[in-house]
């Protein structure tokens, strides 16, 4: 294929964008990718889990704060433009924000489908990074959202009859579900006991069923953990500086455990063989 390479990424938060999936976007970015970042709400129900950062004025302005983090870290990863799906934060289930008729959970399927759409169509990305169905470990009701628009959205960018008004038709070519590997938990958890460190990673996260047997392509980025620490670092009311899940091991080691950043290919309109090192694989 010749010409730009577009990747669009889909996610929950501000934060989640720097978690999960980052260093394989700043790598792709410096091989010339264009990337797009997706985030469905404003973060406004998550707690401040940096001291340092729990402070009035960040409590009363967080929506705003939030946004800022999220537009700093993006500027790290390298993404070309960033689109705010519209929605409130839904919070966790039973609480008061999770039925706020704002709330990215309470929003028609329909409507959320619609403005992702119109994003896709107007980004025109060949491959889609988004979440699965399969989230065992954390189920947040705004990642299962993205879970259940991103399929859909997926489908209608490239059908002229769906949504008419949301711009000239386009069709990705792939998608995948950014993962967390348990052999990567396995990885830096023995990483951790080889230096003598006390491992964040308890019975709790080696209770969670594992699908390492769905994952089908692994990105070798190692040599971008570093911005994906620096993009964690500019959300600074939700990442601490000495949380020792985020920075326990520096950057070197965890390249040295685990250099690759997981995915599942879920949609593919192009021939690629499995198992993938190239999210592009099949299109460039």
């Amino acid at each position: 294929m010749t010409g730009e390479l577009r990747l669009l990424t889909i996610h929950a938060h501000p934060d989640d964008e720097a978690s999960k999936g980052s260093a394989t976007v700043a790598m792709y970015v410096d091989q010339g990718v264009a990337a797009t970042l997706v985030c469905c709400t404003g973060g406004e129900e998550g707690d401040i889990l940096n001291p340092a950062m729990d402070r009035p004025e960040v409590r009363e302005n967080l929506n705003q704060v939030r946004r800022d983090e999220l537009v700093e870290a993006a500027d790290v990863l390298g993404y070309r433009s960033v689109h705010w799906l519209g929605y409130r934060d839904s919070g966790m289930p039973e609480s008061e924000a999770n039925v706020d008729s704002r709330s990215f959970a309470q929003a028609p399927l329909d409507e959320a489908v619609g403005r992702l759409v119109a994003i896709i169509r107007a980004e025109r990305p060949h491959v889609v990074m988004t979440y699965g169905e399969d989230q065992q470990g954390y189920r947040h009701p705004d990642h299962l959202r993205v879970a259940e628009i991103s399929g859909p959205a997926f489908d209608a960018a490239g059908d002229p009859g769906a949504f008419p008004d949301a711009g000239e038709p386009w069709q990705p070519l792939k998608m995948y579900y950014v993962t967390w590997s348990r052999n990567r938990i396995t990885a830096l958890h023995e990483k951790f006991g080889e230096l003598d460190l006390e491992s964040p990673y308890d019975d709790r996260w080696f209770s969670r069923p594992s699908n390492d047997d769905a994952i089908t392509t692994r990105i070798q980025c190692a040599e971008y953990f570093d911005r994906r620490s620096k993009a964690l670092l500019a959300h600074r009311t939700q990442v601490d500086p000495d949380s020792k899940f985020w920075f326990g091991l520096p950057d070197h080691h965890m390249a040295d455990a685990y250099p690759w950043e997981d995915y599942v290919l879920a949609r593919s309109l192009v021939d690629t063989d499995l198992p993938e090192t190239d999210l592009f694989a099949g299109i460039a």
